[in-house]
């Protein structure tokens, strides 16, 4: 029988002398606060692993040595009954070898942890670490064991967050050779192409392993993420006793991207249908897919929190690239793709979310605010060439403004070329593919 620590030594040594890959550069903020870990979450498949070497990487540029900077996995079956005393053993066992780096000495040490949630009692093991070492501790999770987002509650306090989404739509560029940097003014050729390649990236979305594959190898790629997700991270973790409803709800949030979820109309659906399920399990179950990333929601925006509660939730896939796997009307769902998108590159700006119902009852898709900026209205539409369609999605901006006077309104859209009408006065207009590059501020806000 294969020792624990014997494996553990040799992850280490591969850790000390395994070349830093290079990977495509992820645009993931990592929060700067002293003494505390960094826990990297996410859905399965998005890449946290990869961002952990990019880490690792930052830190060799910067003129760190090589041996100061771990990344071990532990997701290994060698490492069944793996225990926290092993990974105190692991530590000790590395300044045994690295004596000179004991005490932040030589510029710290950044030790990675990729899957901490195989070694039981991790979490007093990272305390203990925090509060002992002067070691940079990065921490990253996602099974049926531990939810990724877990892994930084669990750490009561001591812990901040960085989020990793499948590429959004500039990394998806920079995955194909194709970002282009920090320009802002295009000729005609090089406009269409990134319109053309947005469209491309609203239909295969940002998952690093689906880049670049046909449908035929896309579809099943990603339908295999979600039930991987559903199964293990869902149906197994919380012994889901309705699966059949669970996987109902599932599907059904997927082909209707941006849609609003009712819980009394989605409950008299599912009854017709023969499925019996009480409206409290369908909340629960909501929560489980929002938990697991595979879904996110946005509330309406309200200072009453009963307003907030009794309106239903806006309910978007976590990549533009599932929509068309679970699309079953024959209809194209640009529009719903690029609203997604938009959402997602709000969630990695840090944005605050909730979407406008005025007290007209006109719409707008979301208003957001970044931290230490103003709050921004923004409304999504595929193309505003048709002056019906302009005039509405305008209409729902200036109508919102009464009731946000202080926020900029703002129209994307996958156009090109602005409104031959223009846009009413306050309405700013940006084409979709510049602002989810960051174009209109120099923080990449919007």
């Amino acid at each position: 029988m294969t020792n624990v620590r014997d494996v553990l030594g040799h992850r280490l040594t591969d850790a000390l002398t395994m070349p830093v890959p290079h990977l495509t550069r992820r645009d993931v903020r990592v929060p700067s606060v002293p003494g505390k870990a960094v826990a990297v979450i996410g859905m399965r498949r998005a890449g946290k692993t990869s961002f952990l070497w990019q880490c690792l990487a930052d830190r060799v540029a910067a003129g760190r040595a090589r041996e100061s900077l771990l990344l071990v996995g532990l997701e290994d079956d060698r490492l069944a009954g793996i225990d926290a005393s092993d990974l105190d053993w692991l530590v000790e066992e590395y300044f045994r070898r690295h004596p000179e780096l004991r005490g932040g000495a030589a510029g710290g040490v950044t030790l990675c942890l990729d899957e901490i949630q195989m070694v039981p009692g991790w979490e007093r093991f990272a305390r203990r670490l925090i509060d002992t070492e002067r070691i940079e501790l990065l921490l990253s999770g996602s099974s049926a064991k531990l939810l990724s987002r877990e892994v930084a509650t669990s750490l009561r306090g001591r812990a901040v967050e960085a989020l990793v989404h499948p590429f959004g739509f500039r990394e998806a560029l920079r995955h194909a050779d194709a970002d282009p940097g920090t320009r802002t003014e295009f000729n005609a050729a090089e406009r269409s192409a990134l319109d053309a390649a947005l469209r491309v990236y609203l239909e295969t979305g940002g998952f690093p392993e689906a880049q670049g594959l046909a449908a035929r190898d896309r579809v099943p790629l990603l339908r295999g993420y979600v039930d991987v997700v559903v199964l293990r991270d869902v149906i197994e973790r919380h012994a889901v006793s309705n699966p059949v409803a669970l996987r109902w709800l599932q599907r059904q949030l997927l082909s209707t991207p941006a849609g609003a979820f009712s819980v009394q109309k989605l409950f008299n659906t599912m009854r017709s249908q023969g499925l019996t399920i009480g409206k409290d399990t369908l909340h629960e179950y909501l929560g489980h897919l929002e938990d697991a990333f595979l879904v996110r929601t946005v509330w309406m925006h309200s200072a009453s929190e009963r307003q907030r509660m009794v309106n239903p939730r806006k309910v978007y896939p976590v990549d533009p690239g599932l929509i068309a796997v679970y699309e079953r009307s024959g209809r194209a769902q640009t529009g719903h793709a690029l609203e997604t998108a938009v959402l997602l590159e709000l969630e990695r700006r840090g944005a605050e979310i909730a979407y406008v119902r005025t007290a007209d009852g006109y719409e707008v898709d979301f208003v957001a605010t970044t931290p230490g900026g103003r709050p921004h209205l923004v409304q999504v539409c595929a193309e505003s060439h048709d002056p019906a369609t302009l005039e509405r999605e305008t209409r729902a901006l200036v109508d919102a403004r009464k009731e946000h006077p202080g926020a900029d309104a703002l129209l994307l859209t996958l156009d090109a070329q602005p409104p031959s009408t223009g846009t009413p006065k306050g309405v700013r207009w940006m084409p979709a593919s510049e602002w989810l590059l960051g174009g209109g501020h120099a923080d990449g806000s919007y």
